[in-house]
């Protein structure tokens, strides 16, 4: 197995496995709205809501054929992506980072060494560097294995002669859309990209799920319906998006898109089944999801700036046509503002 899939698989089961704590909590509880029986009926329209929300968003670029500006030749594609990117970016700024820095600063948890460190700016910035040198190790190491491929095949590695003339595979990362045309290396980033950013989805979306679950209020649940639903068909959207690019094979494609969303419907059913024993306010559960969510934070931004962002504002393509690079960067403030608004309510 791989490296990326074999990462993947352990962070997705340590990320389920370590938020199921247990422990008695002092801190005075939140006041409970409601009865049970609505908020168990809240949850279950949580969970179908998002659960359709993401299949459809991570699907949607699958049925170009049916949605022409979802397919990655179309100019259009370019504002479905920024907008998701900036979905994607507001929810590491203003959702995850403040959940992170609350939990990490919360009055349940001793002041040392808790409230003597920055401890959820630290985790975000070990995780977007993690981030980096786990795409730059994964993108040499599927290289690597190309280049010794072409060699017990009798390729001729990087470079091949073709008709009399010396063909050059030149490393253009910064591009866009995985064209007939384009280098292959560009397919190897878009896999590696496609596969990050579903790690650090895993990592926030479980305990997205977990919280919801073991939440006992309906006046809390209510909001996280919608706002969820529409964070999870964007950032499906943008997900979805790299995975086509990437040409991977139809079964992992899958596998990546069932993944993706039954995460948070995942941690949901968990948070649900555990609500009676989970308390989320307790020294163990803070310091979990405040370390965890910081780690999502990180990821999640640096994925937004430097492998959805980056590349497609950069792109050829969109800097010979202004009208698309205004259109995008205004596609972006809008993805980044409505998930912000929404956050207000979430």
């Amino acid at each position: 197995m791989k490296l990326h899939k074999l990462t993947l698989v352990t962070l997705f089961l340590s990320t389920v496995i370590t938020t199921k704590v247990f422990a008695d909590c002092t801190c005075e509880r939140d006041e409970i709205t409601g009865n049970k029986n609505q908020a168990l009926a809240y949850k279950l329209i949580a969970l179908v809501s998002i659960l359709v929300a993401g299949s459809i968003g991570v699907s949607l670029p699958f049925a170009s054929n049916i949605f022409p500006a979802l397919h990655p030749e179309k100019d259009d594609f370019f504002l479905v992506k920024a907008f998701a990117a900036g979905v994607i970016l507001a929810t590491g700024f203003i959702h995850i980072l403040p959940d992170a820095f609350e939990n990490l600063k919360s009055p349940c948890l001793k002041e040392h060494p808790w409230a003597d460190f920055p401890f959820t700016g630290f985790v975000a910035m070990v995780a977007t560097i993690a981030t980096q040198m786990f795409e730059s190790l994964s993108l040499a190491y599927e290289r690597k294995d190309k280049t010794e491929t072409d060699v017990k095949l009798g390729g001729g590695g990087e470079d091949e002669e073709k008709g009399g003339r010396v063909h050059t595979n030149h490393q253009h990362v910064h591009g866009s859309f995985v064209l007939p045309n384009e280098d292959e290396s560009q397919v190897y980033r878009y896999r590696i990209i496609s596969k990050v950013l579903e790690l650090g989805i895993i990592v926030h979306s479980v305990i997205i799920g977990l919280s919801l679950g073991v939440s006992k209020s309906p006046k809390t649940i209510k909001p996280l319906i919608v706002a969820l639903s529409f964070h999870q068909f964007f950032e499906g959207l943008g997900l979805g998006g790299c995975i086509f690019q990437a040409k991977i094979k139809y079964v992992a494609v899958i596998l990546m898109g069932v993944f993706f969303a039954f995460t948070t419907p995942s941690g949901i059913l968990i948070g649900i089944f555990v609500s009676k024993t989970y308390e989320e306010d307790t020294p163990t559960a803070l310091i979990v999801q405040g370390v965890l969510n910081a780690a999502a934070s990180g990821i999640l931004i640096y994925m937004a700036l430097v492998d959805l962002i980056s590349p497609d504002f950069k792109n050829q393509r969109m800097q010979n046509n202004k009208i698309l690079l205004l259109s995008s960067s205004v596609s972006l403030l809008v993805g980044a503002g409505l998930m912000s608004l929404l956050a207000k309510w979430a």
